[in-house]
């Protein structure tokens, strides 16, 4: 849910502070309020101290760890020049910056603990994987009496939106109203409430998250909404895996969610139904941790999932309605881990540390429902999921990721569903690049509520949402990346792109047109890094010629949209 509503915030996910800096107006005109539009971004490093010794010669000698000091960094640093301004002091006064506390907890070593600077690395990964910090980097600084001192430099970003929202792609508009906080009190806790108009339906709202649960790794998530077409309502609290040396994991869930559901032709609404679906899961996990580089993770659960399915109010019955399901089952899951990571700069972000798995990653699970447990099938419930990442050299990297489910029933496939996807960068220097992508899903006997789309949302940007149905569809991207260091104010940092898609479906959907072929498009765009934001990564502002489909579909589409990646 947190990812729906990072991808639809739109334009305006940096409202909150913009509005804060338009709205101080009681400035002395002798002091500077915003620095230059022409201002440059500057990149920061935190290199390891020289004479320091290295990471195998400190573990060989037996070195533990000392003072562990941390450098917490406000929104702006009153410091330098460019950032000692009346706006951005205001800034930093009435932002509560993390708390040290928020931060110590996180790590994955104390004072006293050996040495290893593993343990370092992912520590600061980890701290970059929050979404009120814009930057983390663990370090060791000095070497004394078999002590390591270790520096630990963060610093936040803004995490109070009071704001509007808005968004469009594939011909249709979003928009809401929140008011959020994404670290209340410095504590990292997230939450909010507000009102979202969005294509499926229009959502009053609330949240509330913690993922350091009295100061702990459980991860507590509350969500409530109230919908134009029925309400949500989940609770989640788990332990998860959260390092790779972690030994166990633990967790519960459930949910209650009434709704309407709408199947697709050409971007347009053709059948609905409406949909309750209760959940609820609970699993225990454990591991040996990490050996050799590797991570084995075993782990059991019991699921819960009933779905009904019926005519939606005020609309005609449907011309297709899902059956039934409900599934009670235990399961068991294994997953493997390769300990190999990359950090990376100005490759699906702008100006911001990126970390990317390049190790093996594998998962696999088996869950059996018999009516004996209050089923209404007996059924092998399937899925699994395989990736990988090649540095293929220094200005190279493919990433590799598959994933299948599947239900075994009466000895055949009932909802299965291959997807795959791959991603490939190459680095021309060190502000361009060159981008292709490829996805593909392919489905076999379908439940009726899952449906297979190609459309301005998954794949082919100058075409309506959800335009083409079928039993499976790929996609192809080319993107030229341009990564400049105009700064504007100080607060975004901007690039630009050039694209070209295509895609296709295939298979025909029960209810939708026959496949309209090869869809392709060209298009170019801007790019705000928001850098100075929690509440947005990349904004898009987006430009799409359609060079296919069918006659109806506009010759041009804008794009407005908040992504994770550029």
């Amino acid at each position: 849910m947190n990812e729906l509503r990072d991808v639809r915030r739109g334009a305006a996910v940096s409202a909150a502070l913009l509005g804060l800096l338009l709205s101080y107006v009681s400035v002395s005109s002798s002091a500077r309020v915003l620095p230059k539009i022409g201002a440059r971004a500057e990149r920061l490093t935190y290199p390891r101290p020289e004479g320091l010794p290295t990471d195998a010669e400190l573990v060989a000698a037996g070195a533990r760890i000392g003072e562990i000091r941390f450098n917490l960094r406000q929104l702006f640093d009153p410091g330098g020049a460019d950032e000692n301004t009346a706006l951005f002091r205001l800034g930093n006064r009435l932002h509560i910056l993390t708390r040290e506390a928020t931060i110590a907890d996180q790590l994955l070593f104390r004072r006293g603990d050996a040495y290893d600077g593993r343990l370092l690395e992912e520590s600061a990964r980890i701290l970059r994987d929050t979404r009120y910090l814009r930057d983390a980097h663990v370090r060791p600084v000095a070497y004394h009496d078999g002590l390591v001192d270790i520096e630990v430099i963060t610093q936040d970003v803004w995490t109070f939106n009071p704001g509007v929202s808005f968004g469009r792609k594939g011909g249709k508009n979003t928009s809401g109203f929140e008011l959020e906080e994404l670290n209340f009190l410095g504590l990292g806790t997230q939450l909010g409430l507000g009102f979202r108009s969005e294509v499926d339906r229009d959502s009053t709202y609330i949240f509330y998250r913690d993922r350091q649960l009295g100061r702990s790794w459980w991860d507590l998530a509350v969500n409530y909404s109230d919908n134009s077409d029925g309400q949500l309502s989940s609770l989640q609290l788990t332990r998860p895996f959260y390092s790779l040396d972690t030994r166990w994991a633990a967790g519960v869930s459930a949910s209650d969610d009434l709704r309407v559901d709408s199947r697709y032709d050409l971007g347009d609404v053709i059948d609905e139904y409406e949909v309750s679906r209760t959940y609820a899961s609970v699993f225990w996990g454990q591991s040996k941790g990490l050996q050799d580089g590797w991570v084995r993770r075993y782990t059991v659960g019991f699921t819960y999932d009933d779905s009904s399915f019926g005519s939606a109010p005020g609309v005609d019955p449907p011309r297709l309605l899902p059956r039934d399901r409900k599934l009670a089952y235990p399961w068991v899951a294994a997953e493997w881990l390769q300990d190999e990571f990359q950090t990376a700069l100005n490759r699906d972000q702008i100006e911001r540390t990126e970390d990317f798995s390049l190790g093996w990653r594998g998962r696999a699970s088996l869950g059996l429902a018999s009516s004996s447990l209050g089923s209404d099938r007996n059924a092998a419930i399937l899925s699994g999921g395989v990736a990988k990442g090649l540095s293929l050299s220094n200005r190279q990297t493919l990433l590799l990721d598959a994933n299948a489910s599947s239900r075994l029933e009466g000895g055949s496939i009932a909802n299965g569903l291959l997807s795959g996807e791959a991603r490939y960068y190459f680095r021309q220097s060190p502000r361009r690049l060159f981008f292709l992508g490829f996805a593909a899903t392919a489905g076999s006997n379908l439940d009726i509520d899952q449906q297979v789309l190609l459309g301005g949302d998954t794949g082919v940007r100058g075409y309506p949402l959800r335009y083409q149905a079928g039993k499976g569809s790929w996609s192809f991207t080319a993107e030229q990346r341009l990564f400049s260091n105009w700064y504007p104010f100080q607060l975004f940092n901007v690039g630009g792109a050039v694209f070209y898609d295509m895609g296709q479906t295939w298979g025909r959907d029960p209810l939708g047109t026959p496949s309209q072929g090869l869809l392709k498009d060209i298009g170019f765009g801007l790019r705000l890094g928001n850098s100075r934001s929690a509440l947005g990564n990349v904004l898009h502002f987006d430009v799409a010629f359609p060079l296919d489909g069918d006659p109806s579909i506009k010759n041009v589409q804008f794009i407005v949209e908040t992504k994770r990646r550029f």
